[in-house]
This record gives C-alpha cells, sequence and structure tokens, in this order.
C-alpha cells in the first residue's frame, strides 16, 4: 500500500505540472496518480491504483468490524465533487431535469448540493451518453479507499482535526455554514479534494446497519435496504466526526438536502 501511494504522488506531481489532458491516451495507458478528463468540460479525473486497506473502525457501531478491502484493479474517481457549473450544463443539455438552489451560495465552481441520489444517477447517465464512457458513483469501499490516500488516521491528515484542512462546522475555517469552491484546501495523497467536509458524497451502495457480511473486493453492496444509500465525508454543517474517513450516513435515495454532493468514478477500459 505504501508503495502504491508513493507511486500515484510522484506521477501526481508530474503530471500536474502539465495540467490535465483529455482524449490523449488509451485508459490502458494512464498511470496512478495522472489527471485527465474525457471532454474539455467534464470533471477531471484521477487514476487512483489498486490496493488493500482496513475499511471501518471501531469509533460506532456503524463503522464495524473493521474489514479487509483488496481493489484489484486502477479505478478513475473525480478529482473533485461535481461543481454547480457542470450540473448546469447537464440541464442546460436537457440531461437533468432538476435545477438545484444554491442557497444564495453561488453557482460555478461551488460544489452541487441538495441533489438526491436519483439526480446523481440521471447526471451520471447523460455524461455516460455525452463522453461514450461508462460513469458511475463510486462503491463505498472504493470511496474510503480513495478518500484515505493511504491514510490509517481517523482523518487522511492525520489523528486530529486541526484546522484549515476542510469545511466544517468543527474545522476552524473562517467563513462556517455554507459550501466552499471545491478545492479549496491541499488535496490527500491521492490527489482528491474535499473527501472531508464541504458536500456529504452519494455512493453507490444500499444501506446496511453494520458492515457485517459486507463484500471484500471493493465492489458496491447491492443488498440491503435499497431505499437508502450511503453518504460519506460528511458536510460544511457538520461536526468533525462525522468528516473523519471512515464516517458514513444514510438518507432516501429520492431526497435532496441542501448538504447532499457526490463525485463521479468510472472503470478503465
Amino acid at each position: 500500500m505504501r508503495a502504491c501511494v508513493a507511486a500515484a504522488r510522484a506521477a501526481l506531481v508530474l503530471l500536474s505540472c502539465a495540467g490535465s489532458s483529455w482524449a490523449a491516451e488509451l485508459d490502458e495507458q494512464r498511470l496512478p496518480g495522472e489527471l485527465f478528463r474525457d471532454c474539455p468540460d467534464c470533471p477531471e479525473l484521477v487514476i487512483v491504483p489498486s490496493g488493500e486497506f482496513d475499511m471501518g473502525s471501531t469509533a460506532k457501531p456503524t463503522e464495524q468490524p473493521v474489514h479487509h478491502i483488496s481493489i484489484g484493479k486502477n479505478f478513475a474517481i473525480g478529482r473533485r465533487d461535481v461543481t454547480f457549473a457542470e450540473w448546469d450544463r447537464c440541464v442546460a443539455g436537457s440531461g437533468c431535469k432538476f435545477s438545484p438552489p444554491d442557497q444564495g451560495w453561488g453557482r460555478g465552481d461551488r460544489p452541487v448540493t441538495d441533489v438526491s441520489w436519483d439526480d446523481a444517477k440521471e447526471f451520471l447517465g447523460w455524461l455516460s451518453k455525452t463522453t461514450g464512457k461508462s460513469y458511475r458513483l463510486p462503491t463505498e469501499a472504493e470511496w474510503e479507499y480513495a478518500a484515505r490516500g493511504g491514510s490509517t488516521t481517523p482523518y487522511w491528515w492525520g489523528k486530529d482535526v486541526g484546522a484549515g484542512h476542510a469545511q466544517c462546522a468543527e474545522c476552524g475555517a473562517s467563513d462556517n455554514g455554507k459550501t466552499e469552491p471545491v478545492g479549496s484546501f491541499r488535496p490527500n495523497a491521492f490527489g482528491l479534494y474535499d473527501t472531508a467536509g464541504n458536500a456529504a458524497e452519494w455512493v453507490e451502495d444500499c444501506w446496511n446497519q453494520t458492515y457485517r457480511g459486507a463484500p471484500n473486493d471493493g465492489s458496491a453492496w447491492t443488498n440491503g435496504d435499497c431505499s437508502l444509500r450511503v453518504l460519506r465525508g460528511g458536510s460544511f454543517a457538520d461536526k468533525a466526526s462525522a468528516v473523519r474517513s471512515s464516517a458514513r450516513f444514510r438518507y432516501d435515495q429520492d431526497v435532496r438536502y441542501y448538504a447532499n454532493g457526490f463525485r463521479v468514478a468510472r472503470d478503465l477500459d
């Protein structure tokens, strides 16, 4: 795992200097840490390396039991949450029916919020049709693996929440109570922004009260209460404990909430 993180970090440094590319390479040629887009206005993706990690924690019953996950293939995930600008293009292209309010905070590069799991799937369908690539939500295991960036501490940056690492109610930000533009805080070792706080993120999995019986290969858990879907990362409105890498929540898949958003993922061809 440590070697994977080092390789991804080295690749990220090199590729960040050149910026992300689009339609320039085949997926099979892409390296861990590489940044790319499938079209000029598409969400920026980063390649996360295959690897293993221990998922969950002993902090809460819903995060237990801690279980070992093996992700056998590299995958691509949104470097940032989907933004209002990206969502608004979907609406303009008749791919998304709902135009969520921005609470008066502004649209543009702020994470889109007040979207349901069903709304997110509509966006992903439009993006897949636009690019010819099969976009999806990350699985819960993929999300935690990518969010940790190789860390084993409660937060990817360390044991304590500290200040200046994320946007949450106890994260020491100067402007609490609303989202910040995506990428306002430094990324983790895999190059992902805002995996803690800002907007809570929908993932693919159905809700289960514990991890007992969960898949161990990184795939989505499609059994359980599928009228509820999992959210990860916590939001700007949550306390520090809710933005830990292992923290998990649930919400009705067809209900919108002003703190909920998402990031995209896709398999590599």
